[in-house]
């Protein structure tokens, strides 16, 4: 089923940190705004581009009915890329249309412990989940952002460890995929939340996970690349339809 196209409008927006700006978004438009039980909820806002339509996919932070209003959280880099300087630029009444919301992950209460990890893009996400889950919750959250500067108060149970993680002048999702390894690992399931670098989840934290730790598809069905050092959007689309098939064609059995 295609997801609803909506039109909202910018009500007002905020600078969390040098490198990441919230637009809240509402207006008339808001009543048609589908919400998701999920906690990694995204929209896919539309930019247009020499009269050509991009999507640039976005978790949405949250959703505050009784204001009619969601707040989506962009990373900024200058004057780099469609998303992030629409962003910064953004004034009150202007409008934005969008896809959505998704969806696929929300944290479970019958882990015995929770393992988040990400960087500035899932950084949303992560803090939706922290907010979510029980009180009781255990585990680790790591969050890679550019310096001390990007650090944010996030609302967590005190059982799950914070780990905010500087990336200074290393690889994005090199420190990242360091600490996820270098952490403890507990007794019982786990649930996992991964999102970040391409490269950096899906070649080293995604392996690491589900073939050195044996963590079932079940409990870590979200780990995945969120972009691609490099790549536009599109070109990150591309990339992971090439890898799926190179997987596919290496999974396949030999033909005597």
């Amino acid at each position: 089923m295609a997801r609803p196209r909506t039109t909202l409008t910018v009500q007002h927006t905020e600078w969390l940190s040098p490198h990441l700006i919230r637009v809240h978004l509402g207006g008339p438009g808001f009543a048609a705004f589908q919400t998701s039980e999920f906690t990694d909820a995204y929209v896919k806002f539309i930019f247009e581009r020499d009269g050509i339509e991009v999507l640039r996919t976005y978790t949405v932070r949250s959703v505050d009915r009784d204001a009619g209003q969601i707040a989506a959280d962009f990373v900024y880099h200058g004057a780099e890329g469609i998303a992030g300087p629409w962003a910064a630029a953004a004034q009150p009444g202007e409008t934005i249309d969008m896809y959505g919301p998704g969806g696929a992950y929300s944290p479970r209460a019958d882990a015995d412990w929770h393992l988040l990890a990400g960087d500035e893009a899932a950084l949303p996400a992560i803090a939706a989940a922290l907010a979510a889950m029980d009180p009781a919750a255990v585990g680790y959250a790591f969050v890679e952002v550019a310096g001390p500067e990007d650090e944010l108060p996030l609302q967590k149970p005190e059982g799950i460890e914070l780990t905010w993680l500087h990336r200074g002048t290393q690889s994005p999702g090199e420190v990242l995929a360091e600490s996820v390894r270098k952490a403890p690992w507990r007794d019982g399931q786990v649930q996992v939340f991964i999102h970040g670098e391409a490269q950096a989840v899906m070649h080293d934290m995604r392996r690491y996970v589900r073939r050195e730790r044996g963590v079932t598809a079940e409990w870590a069905a979200s780990i995945s690349g969120y972009w691609r050092r490099g790549r536009t959007e599109e070109g990150f689309r591309e990339w992971k339809a090439e890898l799926k098939a190179k997987d596919t064609v290496d999974a396949a059995p030999a033909s005597s």
